[in-house]
């Protein structure tokens, strides 16, 4: 086939090409944005499209040899692109190539840079008699991630009430605490119900990506808690909270959660006027050290719980009670009780007894200044 008829379908092959990579590459956005907000979306036409681009760009490198070797050089390949140049759509198509990795570096600085207040937080369900919001707020490296958000039933009761916070951290990556423990805010509630709480909004974030078990590196680095300025403002601009501080944001963890919450609490006892912990496992020199590089003169508040026949659990306990007590510092200055007699027939019960015993035990802490 002579030159001239190659050039052709070389040009018509390069431009649909591009624009099927170009749509294939709008699709994989919408794709990505529905799975950040678990929305259903269909993968078909993403595919055909990318595999049309493919396809393309196989017959666009079929045709350029064809055309250089029937040059017997450069020059015919020079032509070609002479000619590829006047067209507008490849020049449009050839901005949109380098969108892939766009995203990773753009992206985050363009998330920074929105308020907190814009996050749209959606009911997603009615636990515990109280309602289940969830939105998405940029975390530190510019990335969406879920925070959900439990009202208790007396949050529409008084609307010019503010509440206290209960920060709910997860020890699971890329999960919040809901998702692991179901149950945990009718333990809350529960503790409202008996008149041994006052009502609390309870914030849970989604757990830091990076480890199966993000709060087993959270002594080591506390920076990494779930929990900073963006998502404090997000929640206080949707809800009715007591501003963050120590006599009205309290953390809470459970299980995998618990050393994320002793964590926090002890860098951050400006923050936190009180911090839970259920059934932990520690790194006791991780957390002792943790504490006593804490900066600032503040006072620790800690609950550490754990049911009668948990014995690894009361023992986790009892050891970091003693490295905190013989730290230095913050660690030193902490405030550790220790909670070892809730006794049930099933260990589901165990924990929502657990749970109302943490959330009491944050209320009437909360209630006093340190």
């Amino acid at each position: 086939m002579s030159r001239p008829l190659l050039v052709v379908p070389l040009l018509a092959s390069v431009v649909v090409g591009l624009w099927l990579a170009r749509s294939a590459l709008r699709r994989w956005r919408d794709l990505k944005s529905a799975q950040t907000y678990e929305l259903s979306s269909e993968q078909r036409p993403l595919l055909l499209r990318a595999g049309g681009a493919v396809l393309c760009g196989m017959c666009a490198t079929a045709l350029t040899v064809a055309l250089t070797l029937d040059g017997r050089g450069l020059p015919s390949l020079q032509e070609a692109r002479a000619l590829a140049a006047p067209e507008p759509l490849p020049a449009a198509s050839q901005a949109s190539r380098p969108a892939p990795p766009a995203p990773a570096s753009a992206v985050p600085a363009a998330a920074a840079q929105l308020p907190p207040v814009l996050t749209q937080f959606r009911s997603i369900g009615h636990p515990a008699e109280g309602e289940l919001l969830e939105g998405a707020v940029a975390a530190p490296d510019g990335r969406p991630r879920v925070v959900r958000v439990w009202v208790p039933a007396q949050y529409s009761d008084d609307k010019k009430a503010r509440f206290p916070v209960i920060v709910l951290h997860s020890g699971t990556a890329h999960k919040t605490a809901d998702g692991e423990l179901p149950d945990v805010f009718d333990g809350i509630a529960s503790a409202v119900k008996l008149g041994r709480a006052r009502p609390f909004v309870v914030v849970a974030p989604e757990s830091p990506t990076g480890t199966a078990r993000p709060c087993e590196l959270i002594a080591a680095a506390p920076q990494a808690v779930a929990d900073d300025i963006a998502l404090r403002g997000a929640v206080a601009a949707a809800f009715r909270t007591l501003p963050a501080g120590p006599s009205g944001w309290g953390v809470l963890g459970i299980e995998g959660g618990a050393p994320c919450a002793v964590a926090a609490g002890l860098t951050r006892p400006d923050l936190y006027g009180a911090a839970a912990a259920v059934s932990g496992r520690y790194d006791t020199a991780a957390l002792a050290q943790t504490g006593a590089d804490a900066p600032g003169s503040g006072a620790a508040r800690l609950l550490l719980a754990a049911a009668k026949d948990d014995a690894e659990g009361q023992d986790a306990a009892r050891k970091l009670q003693s490295a905190l007590h013989d730290g230095k510092g913050g660690a030193a200055r902490a405030d550790v009780k220790i909670s070892d007699v809730v006794q049930d027939y099933a260990p589901d019960r165990e924990r929502l007894r657990l749970v109302r015993i943490a959330v009491q035990y944050l209320a009437s802490t909360l209630a006093r200044p340190s």
